[in-house]
């Protein structure tokens, strides 16, 4: 016969299963119906309502004569009823030196309440839109970045939530060195939602994104995630490439982890992608590799980090290396 503790040991561990599967449920019906609001809310509710959210990411690579850099400045802001709220999220890459200190990454206070453009904080001000062109300055870093008017290359839209990602040539005046370039950019907005004030589930699964530049001459964006949350607007495979003078949206995309490395928590970092896809009338293959990871967060079931992207774009013809940053939230 059973004991009595082994009988208590079982219950006990029935009833936690139980409650977590419960628990489990009910977070992904919630999120199901948050994610569901932001695509159906009307131009009416959300004037009542007051919750959104903007992102404008921009990822750089460039170079001179003493080598590659790459910089990422994701700003984001957001209204929550009557406050409002603005954050940067910042890295530095030099090719030789590594990882770089950068001033500005966090929360700062949205004194002018701007949304639709990115309001300046204390390291960093902005003038110009991606549209018409852009220049971003910081003197705590001693840097400036001139961006060239943005050409987009995939445009989304559900409702009154909107998702846009193109490239432009691009100058980055770094302490004493000019380094010549491409930007990435990726704009964001969404309805009936804030991160900055409210928390989720969901949001991203195993997200994988490769901004690349291709010889200071083109670009290749490619992100895979499994998360199901933006969806509706944001596909889970998805990328585009401009190449000689022409941009073009992926199709018959398929990317895999040939490899991975040990993460500290219940998941693995990915290391090394290969994958292939048509855009136009070719065929590409491409190879990526994280050569440089800085993790920035770690919650044991994932993590996030941005990382050294190195490889290669063949197509029948020609073939071009890749560098750029790697996102990664797990």
């Amino acid at each position: 016969m059973f004991s009595s503790e082994r009988v208590a040991t079982a219950t006990w561990n029935f009833l936690r299963i139980a409650l977590f599967s419960i628990l489990a449920l009910f977070l992904s019906c919630s999120s199901q119906q948050e994610s569901e609001r932001m695509f159906t809310i009307t131009a009416e509710e959300l004037q009542a309502q007051k919750l959104v959210y903007y992102s404008d990411y921009f990822s750089f690579i460039g170079s001179d004569d003493r080598g590659r850099v790459a910089f990422a400045l994701d700003n984001n802001r957001g209204r929550d009823g009557d406050s409002w709220q603005a954050e940067h999220f910042v890295v530095l890459h030099d090719e030789k030196a590594g990882w770089q200190v950068v001033s500005g990454s966090g929360p700062y206070y949205n004194v002018t309440r701007q949304l639709e453009t990115i309001p300046n904080s204390p390291d960093f001000s902005f003038e110009g839109t991606a549209n018409t062109g852009l220049r971003i300055r910081s003197g705590t870093n001693v840097l400036e970045l001139r961006i060239s008017p943005v050409k987009v290359q995939i445009a989304e839209k559900r409702g009154l939530a909107e998702y846009r990602l193109g490239s432009a040539g691009a100058t980055l005046i770094w302490r004493e060195r000019t380094l010549t370039g491409r930007v990435i950019h990726e704009y964001l907005f969404l309805p009936a939602f804030n991160r900055l004030t409210r928390k989720y589930t969901g949001e991203f699964s195993d997200f994988h994104g490769i901004y690349a530049s291709i010889e200071n001459i083109g670009d290749l964006y490619i992100h895979t995630q499994k998360g199901a949350f933006f969806s509706p607007l944001i596909a889970k495979q998805e990328g585009f490439l401009f190449l000689k003078g022409q941009g073009y949206s992926l199709s018959s995309l398929n990317v895999s982890v040939r490899k991975s490395s040990f993460a500290p928590g219940f998941y693995r970092w990915p290391v090394w992608w290969e994958g292939s896809f048509a855009a136009g009338l070719d065929h590409y293959a491409f190879t990526g590799r994280i050569t440089d990871r800085k993790t920035i967060s770690n919650w044991v079931s994932g993590g996030f980090a941005m990382g050294i992207v190195k490889g290669s774009l063949v197509s029948a013809h020609e073939t071009w290396t890749l560098y750029g940053l790697g996102e990664l939230i797990i």
